[in-house]
């Protein structure tokens, strides 16, 4: 092989390299680029997450403010029981001591 084959061979080589080179440049770009409409899904994908996020700390909000209102009204409640069930108890002590009242009257 002479001079100017070895030459024309190396360019050859050389041509082919860059020629896959590009090739496989393109292929990568090809396959990682994102379209725009990608991105506008990415775009809205997450706006819907921001309020779903705000519809979350919404409902915790109103879940805590009813959880407060509840147990705020179950206090209440049980202090009523409580109040009621005292004066019942002292109302059955009342009537035990006017039947042992009545019974004695009765009896003398």
């Amino acid at each position: 092989m002479n001079r100017i084959e070895f030459i024309v061979a190396t360019a050859i080589i050389l041509f082919v390299a860059f020629c896959l080179g590009w090739f496989a440049n393109w292929l990568v770009h090809r396959f990682t680029r994102v379209s725009q409409a990608d991105v506008n899904q990415l775009e809205r994908m997450s706006q819907e997450l921001h309020e779903a996020e705000e519809t979350r700390d919404q409902a915790i909000t109103y879940l805590q403010q009813r959880e407060a209102e509840l147990t705020n009204q179950l206090a209440q409640t049980e202090a009523e029981l409580s109040a009621a069930m005292e004066g019942l108890r002292e109302a059955r002590h009342e009537a035990e001591e006017m039947r042992a009242y009545v019974e004695r009257m009765n009896a003398s």
